[in-house]
């Protein structure tokens, strides 16, 4: 193993300190004393040292797991080592949890599965060539729509986690069984994977800009855009799969354990949302009435566990005859969803706080129930200006808002739309600010304040994307969530005008 210094010599902010940190302990007083940029950089650069060793780990782990696999018997690579299989190997050599060897080994393999097409036939084998096989399929390579990311994840444009969770996401893509044609079975596989690796290219591109869980979220929209009839029918497993267990433990306690599916996920967590939003952290109140009654919530001593219990029996309790307003105020909960209408039919919608794609049957079923508030919007996702001359945004122009900016739209933040306040990009008083949709933007309490109090400052030139400014000068642009981007049409070029329906 390499000595301390060899490792400090990696990471240049400490090597510029030469033998003040010649060991770990030297190393912790030093980075102690060096300023917030410098920790900083200490961070970025001991993480681009390790992404290089992370690169050979992968492919050890990926060499491990295709000569572990069950067929290889006690003769596997991790079977020699007294292991069942390679994530039992890594987990006892890494020291990591079970779920993250586990993922190591999937995106090990498939960084090194490369030269192999879906059949596991070894493509760079003489034979792979057609010489003196029969099957003819044999001489056909698939398009391996997995390529972008593995030269992603070679040149250090996205992480491990990065790479799982896009690959997870978009998961392999539907066949083309149906076409009988041999040639145009071929060419129609193609085509699906080639949409599989374009958007596997565009998750790369946001990589950089969205945390793991948002990347994971847009993968799977894009693979419900790209493959209809399967989302329809991931949507139905998803609705057999629902179910409510209880049972009693060793100490006398009746649990239970419930498997949502997609409506019922929804409408839990936004009946919870809405109860809890000031404990969790949700839009400030104006009137006077609902401030306090946010400050006793806040104040309540009941964990937020107990308070989402106490909510959940209160509502089975009052049943279908509750007062929804005495119940969560003036911010009544309730699964709203929207759906883009063009000149092409109604696509898939999606939950506006979970951003969850829905097939348009689970639409049309929610329209049943609710009706329907239509928003007209641009090509972009821009809503048309309500352009009133007011001090607060509209209940309806912050429909608007969560239309286009599915939540906060702080780089990194996963806060839904209703734990958002509307933001003036242009100061009410000091700019004279319109209190229009193309000049405001959801952020959630805390980065609404940090932006207030902090020295940022967002601003927007017509209507393209906002622009986050730090207070040392950096700029980046503030997009709105994956799903939404997709929904608007990014992946393909859009019609001019969308007309999306909000239930």
């Amino acid at each position: 193993m390499a000595t301390f210094t060899e490792v400090a010599a990696l990471v240049p902010t400490l090597r510029e300190r030469g033998d003040a940190c010649a060991s770990l302990t030297q190393a912790q007083n030093a980075v102690t004393a060096m300023t917030d940029a410098e920790v900083v950089a200490v961070l970025r650069e001991a993480n681009e040292a390790l992404q290089h060793a992370e690169q050979l780990r992968l492919i050890a782990v990926g060499v491990i797991a295709t000569r572990s696999h069950r067929d290889a018997g006690h003769s596997g690579a991790a079977q020699k080592e007294g292991h069942r299989n390679a994530a039992s190997l890594v987990q006892k050599i890494t020291g990591s949890s079970k779920a993250d060897a586990s993922r190591q080994v999937r995106v090990g393999e498939a960084m090194v599965g490369g030269d192999c097409d879906s059949s596991g036939l070894d493509l760079q084998h003489p034979d792979a060539a057609g010489e003196g096989l029969e099957n003819p399929d044999a001489t056909w390579r698939p398009v391996d729509w997995r390529e972008p990311l593995r030269a992603a994840r070679r040149d250090g444009r996205i992480s491990t986690t990065q790479f799982d969770v896009i690959e997870r996401g978009l998961a392999e893509p539907p066949a083309a069984d149906a076409i009988s044609d041999e040639q145009q079975r071929r060419d129609a596989d193609d085509a699906i994977r080639a949409a599989w690796a374009q958007a596997a290219e565009q998750l790369i591109a946001e990589a950089s800009e969205r945390t793991a869980e948002e990347l994971s979220a847009a993968a799977r929209a894009i693979r419900d855009l790209l493959d209809p009839e399967g989302a329809q029918q991931r949507f139905l497993d998803r609705h057999e799969k629902r179910s409510y267990r209880e049972w009693i433990d060793q100490y006398g306690v009746r649990r239970a354990s419930i498997a949502y599916d997609d409506h019922g996920a929804a409408l839990v967590s936004t009946l919870i949302n809405a109860a809890l939003r000031p404990r969790r952290g949700g839009p400030r109140f104006v009137d006077p009435e609902e401030q306090s009654k946010a400050k006793a919530l806040v104040d309540d001593p009941r964990t937020n566990e107990q308070l989402q219990y106490d909510l959940i029996i209160d509502l089975l309790r009052a049943g279908a005859l509750a007062d929804a307003e005495a119940v969560f105020g003036t911010r009544q909960a309730g699964v709203r969803l929207v759906q883009v209408v063009d000149d092409g039919g109604r696509r898939a919608g999606y939950a506006e706080d979970g951003l969850g794609v829905l097939p348009a049957a689970a639409v049309d079923q929610h329209i049943c129930d609710t009706g329907i508030v239509p928003v007209r919007v641009d090509a972009c996702g821009n809503p048309l200006d309500v352009g009133r001359e007011q001090r607060l945004f509209t209940p309806a122009q912050r429909i608007g808002l969560a239309l286009r900016d599915g939540g906060c739209r702080w780089a990194g933040c996963d806060r839904p739309a209703s734990y958002c306040e509307a933001h003036h990009i242009d100061e009410w008083h000091r700019d004279g600010g319109r209190t229009d949709i193309d000049r405001g933007i959801l952020l959630c309490r805390f980065h609404h304040m940090e932006l207030h109090h902090g020295g940022w400052r967002i601003t927007r030139a017509g209507k393209v994307d906002f622009q986050l400014h730090d207070p040392g000068g950096g700029v980046c642009a503030l997009r709105p969530r994956g799903v939404l981007s997709y929904a608007w049409g990014d992946v393909d070029p859009p019609p001019k005008r969308f007309r999306p329906m909000v239930a």
